[in-house]
This record gives structure tokens, sequence and C-alpha cells, in this order.
């Protein structure tokens, strides 16, 4: 007999045939009656395949009582309850370092749009505005202070890549590392010390709205935000009030707190960039999530050692 696996949301189709080909697969999302399903196989759930933006919900691990692993298709897993994994005994892994490249090249990316002001020269150019007026000047991406709030294998090749920019590179992070940027000990003394800050780091307790209004305000109306970590590390709050008041020129955001609702007056504003959580979100990138998937799953029911364990 195959194992019982849940999954909880569409996956590529050629690792959701690899799945098929190993489990008896129960598509979480695509159930309407989800309480009668509970009733009739929670018993033999034995695995559960989610998204890092999804997670695991406490009261459905509860459920599950044959639960043994939760493979997580992304490399956060803030949204998956580690103390529960480990008072239960089931494993949890994720997927590190192979959406690394493309995360790093979205905080780039996302930077730029909003410093040259890309998106609103493609609305100058399609609505016919650029026949009247010239559209106003936007600011350099080379050479300015970028400040990375979380130094880990993304915000390092965020580094990387502003290297090339001639760019003047400090961070934060929970301890200094050996590398040649500018060490800051709070995230207040870095906003002070650059006008571009990108916020790279995990989601954990610790680092909720680590950016905060005092952070923000540290940054200055000079200054513009960039997140491609997760929405809860920002006080959304507080970011749109700074906002509105002109005490940013800008931000530009993949990630929210409460996903997918965005708050109606960041669409309104044409400083702010806007993508909906597509930092990991290319056919590659994708595709070697799934199969990173795949191989935790074939070493779990091995007997084997976990290539990308959490718990």
């Amino acid at each position: 007999m195959k194992p019982d696996l849940l999954q909880t949301y569409p996956l590529q189709p050629q690792i959701e045939a690899e799945l098929q080909k190993r489990f008896r697969v129960h598509r979480w999302h695509e159930i309407s009656d989800k309480q009668a399903f509970l009733q009739a196989e929670a018993a033999s759930i034995r695995a559960v395949v989610t998204g890092g933006h999804i997670g695991l919900a406490p009261d459905l691990a509860a459920c599950l009582p044959a639960l043994e692993i939760v493979a997580i298709n992304g490399v956060g897993f803030d949204k998956v309850d580690l103390d529960q994994a480990r008072a239960r005994g089931f494993r949890v892994t994720n997927t590190p370092d192979v959406l690394t490249e493309d995360v790093a090249d979205l905080a780039i990316g996302l930077s730029i749009m909003l410093l040259r002001q890309l998106v609103s020269a493609d609305h100058h150019v399609r609505s016919g505005e650029w026949e009247k007026a010239e559209m106003p000047l936007g600011n350099k991406a080379s050479r300015r202070r970028y400040g990375i709030y979380g130094l880990g294998r993304i915000g390092r090749a965020i580094a990387a890549r502003l290297e090339a920019f001639d760019a003047e590179i400090s961070y934060f992070s929970r301890r200094k590392q050996d590398v040649a940027y500018d060490y800051h000990s709070t995230a207040v003394s870095l906003a002070s010390a650059c006008n571009v800050l990108i916020v790279a780091a995990a989601a954990t307790p610790e680092t909720r709205h680590a950016i905060n209004r005092e952070v923000l305000e540290a940054l200055g109306p000079d200054g513009v935000l960039v997140n491609v970590a997760r929405g809860s590390l920002v006080d959304e709050k507080s970011l749109v009030d700074i906002l509105v008041a002109g005490g940013l020129k800008g931000a530009a955001l993949d990630v929210f707190e409460t996903e997918p609702h965005v708050p109606e007056v960041l669409i309104g504003m044409r400083n702010v960039v806007l993508a909906p959580h597509i930092g990991a979100a290319t056919h590659e990138t994708r595709l070697q999530m799934g199969a990173l998937v795949l191989a935790n799953l074939d070493a779990h029911f091995a007997g084997q050692d976990l290539p990308t364990a959490v718990v």
C-alpha cells in the first residue's frame, strides 16, 4: 500500500506526477467537505506537502495522529509549529539554497523598479502621457547606501549582486560575520546608515515587526524599503502611516502581513511597487524545490537521513 499524503496546494505537474507514483495523494485544496474527509481519512495521513506561505495549522496537524513528516516546498517554516512537531515526533523539512538566486534577483529587481520608477514609466508610455510631457526624474540605483537586514544565504546573495552596483553595503545580523560589509548591531542603526533597506531575514518570533516605526523613521524621507522576506517582519500599519505622511520615498514589497490581502492605500500609491509573493516563482526554481521535497520524502520513508531537515 502506498502511504497516504495530504497536499495543501497545487505543485508543478511533473512534481505532482512523482507524488502520485509514491503516495496515495489527497489534495486538501480541492476537498469541499474537509470535515467529512478528516473523519474518513485523517488517521491514515502519514505525510503533508505544503508551501512555506501556507504551512500546517496546529489544529489540522492535531487531527493527523499518524503524521510522520511535513515537507515544506519553500524555505520559510514559520507557519509550521516546530514545538508541536518536536512534541509529537514528526519531522519537518524545507527547501533552502535552491531558491536563493531567485529571491536575491527579485530584491535587486524591485530596488531598480522603485528607484528608476519603472512601473510609472510603463504607465507613462501606455497611457499616452509621454506625448504630453516628460515624466519626473527617478533616482540612481548604483552607488547608493544599501542596508541588508539579515545576512543569511539570501542576504549574502543580495550583497554579492549589489557589489556590481558599486554600492556601499551594510548589514544587520544576529552576530557579526566575516565579511567586508559594515556591521550594525541594531535595525535602527542600520536604517540610519542606508537609503535602501532590504529585508531578507527569516520570520521568527524575534523578528516579528523588527522593521517598526522607529526603524522606518530612521530610514527617513529619502529612504526606501524593499521586503523579500516575510510580511511579518514589517509593521505594516506603521509603514502605511509613514508612507502616507511622506516619511519615506517609497517601498517595494513582495510580501505582506495578511497575504493575499494588501492594504488598499498601498495599491493607490505610485511610489510603491507591489508583487504577489513571487520570490521563488520561476519554472526552474519551482522544479528544483519540488525535487528537494521528493528527496526529503524518499529519504524519510527509506529510513535515511533527511537532506534538509528543520526538525
